[in-house]
């Protein structure tokens, strides 16, 4: 059975004893009142979360999936980017370690109010490096265990972001880092589970994997990762203009459940796949 370790309030670790862990970096919501103070809006900074990804991966702790998740908004920072601030996407419009501007481009703090280098630093000691921490930790753990490990970066995205990409995205957007994170074997197991489901598909489409996927990912050492963005119609209605009246919706599990299948059996094949070693 899973036991539950808490840092603090915010960071939280559901251990299994599968060859998989879980990462969700991008759903939480909690931003302390000193930030949120200063932003232009708490909806604005909240409108980006990979809102119900938690309900939507709640089967993943009865698959044996050890699931570490932290509940800081990805305003205050952003845990699945490059620590030193250097660009994943360079020459294409992104968000940054401590964002200061939406998907969309709105202004999240107010004038003279986004944060300097030295709360940068402060911030990615206090909420990045125990995330980092965290999944090192359980990697190592299951590792030893198992000789190999998935770690699957478990993430979503409204299906229509202009500023981001043309048209709709595809309800499965699957990354590797262009194949350098994980085995082929990986790739073509996913991709398989995701492409009996029905639902669209790519691989390495515009998310290629953020800097989780592709700082763990080491393949050569028995650390084979994968980032997986999903298109939020999957499993909840999404407005065409989403505001602070409509976004987000509710989590809508009877919309979700054929996505949840789908899910269920990719999951599966990383467990499979770290098993085989």
């Amino acid at each position: 059975m899973a036991d539950a370790l808490n840092s603090e309030t915010w960071l939280t670790v559901t251990r299994g004893e599968a060859p998989l862990v879980v990462s969700i970096p991008h759903a939480g919501t909690e931003i302390p009142s000193e930030v949120e103070a200063r932003l232009a809006s708490p909806w604005l900074a909240r409108k980006d979360a990979d809102w119900w990804i938690p309900e939507l991966y709640a089967f993943a702790a009865d698959l044996g999936a050890t699931i570490v998740r932290t509940a800081i908004s990805r305003t205050v920072i952003d845990v699945n980017r490059d620590p030193s601030g250097a660009s994943l996407y360079p020459g294409q419009a992104t968000t940054g370690l401590c964002p200061t501007e939406t998907f969309d481009g709105e202004l999240l703090y107010r004038e003279g109010q986004a944060p300097d280098d030295a709360e940068t630093a402060e911030r990615r000691e206090r909420f990045f490096q125990p995330y980092h921490q965290a999944l090192a930790d359980e990697l190592d753990r299951l590792k030893a265990i198992h000789g190999r490990v998935v770690l699957y970066d478990a993430h979503s995205i409204r299906s229509h972001v202009a500023r981001l990409f043309d048209g709709e995205l595809p309800q499965f957007n699957l990354g590797t880092n262009s194949g350098a994170s994980c085995a082929d074997a990986l790739t073509a197991a996913v991709e398989v589970a995701c492409d009996d489901s029905g639902f669209s598909r790519v691989t390495n489409g515009r998310f290629k994997g953020g800097w989780i996927t592709r700082h763990y990912g080491q393949p050569a050492t028995g650390i084979h990762a994968i980032q997986m963005e999903l298109a939020c119609r999957g499993y909840i209605d999404e407005p065409v203009a989403p505001d602070e009246r409509n976004w987000p919706t509710p989590f809508d599990q009877t919309r979700a459940a054929p996505l949840q299948a789908a899910l269920n059996d990719i999951l599966k094949a990383c467990v499979a796949f770290g098993a085989s070693a």
